[in-house]
């Protein structure tokens, strides 16, 4: 069984919030990315009015991030990435 390949898309605040990353912090998400795009199920499922949202979190120079993103089995959404810092807030947006 073939697998097809999964579409990643970003919105334009994950974009923003990327750009604005140091080129080894860029390495870190790329990272996190793929692992998402190889399991979606690796992040932590929220409930309640961020239902259907999951967040990944890893490090990137011992500084704890986020990243939000929406799955379907063709595509991986991206949300939003950053520290935990009004993060959620954020996302709610």
């Amino acid at each position: 069984m073939a697998t097809q390949p999964v579409t990643v898309l970003q919105t334009s605040a994950f974009a923003r919030s990327y750009k604005k990353l140091h080129p080894h912090q860029q390495q870190h998400v790329d990272a996190a990315v793929e692992a998402i795009v190889s399991n979606p199920q690796a992040g932590e499922a929220k409930r309640g009015d961020l239902s259907g949202v999951y967040v990944y979190k890893f490090k990137s120079h011992s500084q704890l991030m986020l990243l939000a993103y929406e799955f379907d089995p063709a595509t991986r959404l991206l949300l939003l990435l950053g520290s935990h810092e009004n993060f959620y807030r954020d996302l709610k947006r």
